[in-house]
């Protein structure tokens, strides 16, 4: 096992005890009058598992020439399956495709045993953005440049598949982002609409992906659209049907049988817009939920004892964290820079600080932090 650090901290208390290098830091919470932080607080223990400086890749500048070799930064996305964690390292490309400074045009998934002893590694061109997997397949997706310029790889058995799209640009012009299989079909975010070029009104918000194996190519159709019609779940339009303006559809999931409201559901996360949009197999039916703050990835716990692992983009790490957990909660790396009203430098504290842990409610859509410490959470996955 590599674990690099081990802290644990008062879950809505008010201290954190480090273990190990690291020394004491301040944890507290937006709620201090919780009657759990006032009783004996329960904790969560965070290792790190994985640090990115401990690994590497090796590339051609611009695609060409002599071999170089770099640590690995910036993973984002994590998924898991078959026991195993797969995490995508972006390596500094641009949301386009664009080369890092260094002359890397390659993102690197890596597959790793839960206690973060690397099993696989494979490059792939372009910037990983957007992650799902399959357990009925055994496949996982990756999406790259979630901007534009997109396209799709498939990991199976070790070997990994290019799939590029039938149609380019992509109908609302933009990239792609996460991927969830709901129900069979692939469900992929239409990112950044507009990049490449007016974005319709009517553009996809998500698609529904068809791969074609002999042709390596991926043929998308809408799911449902950023203007498509939905009831709204809380608010002053609570029950009342709205009208989406979608500008910012990034990560998705499918919520587990367990959760207290849209179970069973896909869900979509409008980030900048900061709405969470649900819907039943269809793409029709939609509901809306709108956020008292911007969110990245989110996970629902399904048991108490599970393990939650973040991706710390801005430590190059990989965190797991463990319980005691509430199961259908909803963890959620709280993400203000992500906001749409976010100012152009950002993280710019107290008004703007970086990413944390927290929690979504449901009902309300009110976004709690409930850990303040040395991790800045951004893909997040819970394994039970």
């Amino acid at each position: 096992m590599n674990i690099f650090s081990l802290r644990t901290a008062a879950w809505l208390g008010a201290t954190v005890i480090a273990a190990g290098l690291l020394g004491s830091a301040g944890c507290s919470s937006s709620s201090s009058s919780s009657p759990q932080a006032s009783a004996s607080p329960k904790t969560f223990t965070v290792k790190q598992i994985v640090l990115g400086e401990t690994l590497k890749h090796s590339f051609q500048p611009n695609g060409t020439g002599a071999m170089q070799t770099e640590h690995l930064v910036q993973p984002d996305d994590i998924v898991a399956l078959g026991g195993h964690l797969y995490v995508g390292f972006q390596n500094n490309v641009g949301s386009q495709g664009e080369v890092a400074g260094s002359g890397n045009l390659d993102s690197t998934l890596v597959e790793f045993t839960t206690t973060g002893s690397v099993v696989k590694q494979w490059n792939v061109k372009g910037k990983i953005d957007g992650m799902g997997a399959d357990p009925a397949t055994g496949r996982v997706f990756v999406t790259v440049n979630e901007d534009s310029n997109s396209s799709l790889y498939v990991e199976s058995g070790g070997t990994i598949t290019h799939y590029t799209y039938t149609q380019s640009p992509l109908p609302h012009k933009g990239g792609t982002d996460a991927v969830s299989v709901y129900n069979g079909k692939i469900l992929v975010s239409a990112s950044a609409p507009g990049t490449s070029g007016t974005a319709p009104k009517d553009a996809p918000a998500v698609y529904v992906v068809t791969l074609n194996a002999a042709a390596k190519t991926a043929a998308v159709a809408p799911f449902f659209a950023i203007n498509a019609t939905a009831t709204a779940a809380n608010g002053t339009n609570a029950s009342k049907t709205v009208t989406l303006a979608l500008t910012d559809p990034d990560s998705n999931m499918v919520m587990p049988s367990g959760s207290p409201k849209f179970a069973g559901d896909f869900m979509l996360n409008s980030q900048g817009d900061l709405q969470l949009i649900f819907s039943g197999a269809s793409g029709q039916n939609l509901q809306v939920l709108k956020l008292s703050q911007a969110v990245d990835d989110s996970a629902v716990a399904t048991s108490a004892s599970g393990t939650l692992y973040a991706t710390d983009s801005s430590g190059d790490a990989v965190d797991a964290i463990t319980g005691p957990f509430k199961p259908g909660t909803v963890y959620t790396a709280i993400a203000p820079c992500n906001s749409n009203s976010a100012p152009a430098t950002c993280p710019n504290p107290p008004a703007w600080p970086v990413n944390s842990l927290g929690t979504i409610n449901l009902t309300t859509g009110a976004v709690t932090t409930t850990y303040h410490g040395p991790i800045t959470p951004k893909g997040m996955v819970f394994v039970p």
